[in-house]
């Protein structure tokens, strides 16, 4: 083993060879260390097998029962460190390695019989974070070690960041939750009304405090995602981003270890540069984040518009021009929402109930000549909403899942006629040539007054009006040819997009895995400026994910279970 060391506040910053295998013995200090809180993992349903990991196995009938019933429930995998939301994240898929039930009929008993279960992509060891001393010690035996280690809260990661490694911080503990009227972020000298939140406190959790404490968060359109992780550190749009701004325009500050061993507090007034890379910069790049400060709203009741009817092939189109047609105006009342070929769930703070049933008159005619359904509303407070709506509307988990995904520039695609036609004939050409409908996204911050330059994200979420989004399902059992397949499809849909807004960008936290040009992709002009800070703050690259900032490539032998999927198209 040999390093080269150089001193940096907390302790010696090494790097490690990275070959180096840790003892059971340094292990075991280690577990010591962190107070018995150093956890071996096995994949989420291994007590369903008979041989796991190559080793003959007794199955634990009443587990297996367990798994099978929250395999598709998001609060069941939240709670479950070896649990991902997209269960391809727990597999490795170029060797086909896997432990999975089957997400159709978890009860298939011919998901486990004469199949093996493989460890797949999960961390074999995790530390069930509690405390700031257990994240300093677990960096510092990374620095000892030279192990490659990851950071996981709930899984709700699209993109595998979160796997990988021979350690894991599993996040998911870290629950608290504060409200203050008179936030002071350190260092500054003017208060705002703010709550902050541990890295593992999920939305559902977030909304339901913030109700009782009469205040609007502005968030997540799913239940188990963390909100301070990667939601908030890549972007955060929500459908309330349309007036009040993304996730990273709202936080206040954060609280990390970096990876020199050093607790920061981090916010405009206290290592700013920091604060600039992490409003944007993305998880997993930058260090531990602790937990996240962010500026609240009071409780606002809202106006919301739900429509749907059945899709056939005669009505999608209509619809859809009817979307493109509106959504500018839509943008400049204040709606934020989800639509899609044959729905529309939007919400709106600022029009009165009548503003808005003539707002969206012309969704709901539509709809109700398909004899559908249209509803619109008036709700008293966003968890009102978010429980009626949101919980039975919500992406699935427990399937695999690949999205993509292009933030659709203002101008000219909601501002002229042939604009608009290009934008209506690609969402029409990617239901009728694939049979993907295309997931619509008004979340982009239309109205609201950016400072610029005080985010890392993209600047094409200053410019759009639209995230479009789609998702490829993959069966439990798919063969290495069938994953090729369907990812040909998700390379080719993002193909057709980056055709349509070659100058635009997307999501970091919603986009194609294999996205070509990712650095201009997902950060524009703000790279290079990134990759000084991460070399600043992690100049031995001890965190390292798949195409974050500073990402190794997909040559390292960390990503040798993504597939091989070429991106030159």
């Amino acid at each position: 083993m040999f390093f080269l060391g150089i001193a940096i506040h907390g302790f010696l910053l090494r790097r490690v060879a990275s070959s180096a295998t840790p003892s059971a013995e340094r292990w075991a200090q280690l577990n010591q260390t962190v107070g018995g809180r150093l956890h071996t993992s096995l994949p989420l349903a291994a007590s369903c097998f008979s041989t796991v990991n190559g080793i003959p196995s007794t199955p634990n009938a009443t587990e297996c029962a367990l798994v099978q019933q929250g395999y598709t429930k998001p609060d069941f995998r939240s709670v479950h460190y070896s649990a991902h939301m997209l269960p391809q994240w727990e597999t490795c898929q170029s060797t086909v390695q896997r432990c999975l039930l089957n997400s159709d009929d978890p009860s298939d008993p011919t998901a486990w019989e004469d199949n093996e279960c493989w460890q797949g992509a999960i961390s074999p060891y995790y530390v069930d974070v509690q405390s700031e001393d257990d994240v300093l010690a677990a960096i510092s035996f990374v620095n000892e070690t030279g192990v490659q280690f990851s950071i996981k809260a709930s899984g709700h990661d699209y993109k595998g960041r979160s796997s990988f490694g021979s350690l894991s911080l599993w996040m998911r503990n870290l629950d608290s939750l504060s409200y203050s009227a008179e936030f002071v972020p350190e260092g500054g000298n003017v208060t705002y009304p703010a709550i902050t939140i541990g890295a593992g406190v999920p939305f559902e959790d977030v909304y339901s405090f913030a109700e009782d404490n009469n205040i609007t968060v502005v968030g997540g359109y799913h239940q188990t995602i963390a909100a301070s992780g990667g939601w908030v550190q890549a972007g955060g749009h929500s459908i309330l981003s349309p007036i009040y701004g993304l996730g990273v325009d709202r936080v206040l500050q954060y609280k990390i270890i970096t990876l020199d061993g050093v607790s920061r507090t981090v916010n405009a007034f206290q290592n700013p540069d920091l604060f600039w890379a992490l409003r944007g910069g993305a998880a997993s790049t930058f260090g531990v984040v602790l937990e996240s400060s962010m500026l609240v709203e009071p409780q606002m009741s809202l106006r919301v518009a739900s429509i749907s009817f059945n899709q056939t092939a005669d009505n999608a189109r209509g619809f859809l021009e009817i979307l493109v047609n509106n959504s500018y105006k839509w943008g400049q009342e204040g709606w934020g929402g989800h639509m899609g070929p044959a729905s529309l769930i939007n919400v709106n703070p600022l029009l009165t109930l009548e503003e808005a049933q003539a707002s969206v008159q012309s969704a709901v005619d539509y709809a109700l000549a398909q004899n559908g359904t249209a509803v619109v509303e008036d709700l008293s407070s966003w968890q009102t909403f978010f429980a009626k709506y949101v919980e039975s509307a919500e992406a699935g988990v427990g399937v695999q899942t690949i999205l993509g995904s292009r933030l659709i520039p203002t101008d000219p695609f909601f501002t002229d006629d042939d604009g608009q036609k290009a934008l209506v004939d690609l969402m029409v050409k990617m239901v009728d040539t694939y049979a993907v409908n295309p997931y619509i996204i008004q979340g982009t911050p239309f109205l609201y007054n950016y400072t610029e330059g005080t985010t890392s994200v993209t600047p094409a979420w200053r410019n759009s009006l639209w995230q479009i989004g789609f998702h490829e399902n993959m069966a439990y059992n798919a063969t290495l040819d069938t994953m090729y397949a369907q990812y040909e499809i998700v390379n080719n849909i993002t193909s057709w997009m980056r055709e349509l807004a070659p100058n635009s960008g997307a999501y970091f936290n919603e986009a194609n895995p294999y996205e070509p040009d990712h650095e201009v992709t997902f950060w524009g002009d703000n790279y290079a400026t990134l990759l000084e800070l991460k070399n600043k703050y992690d100049p031995f690259r001890l965190l390292d994910c798949w195409m974050c900032v500073g990402w190794k490539g997909a040559a390292d032998e960390r990503y040798s279970c993504y597939l091989d999927i070429s991106t030159d198209y």
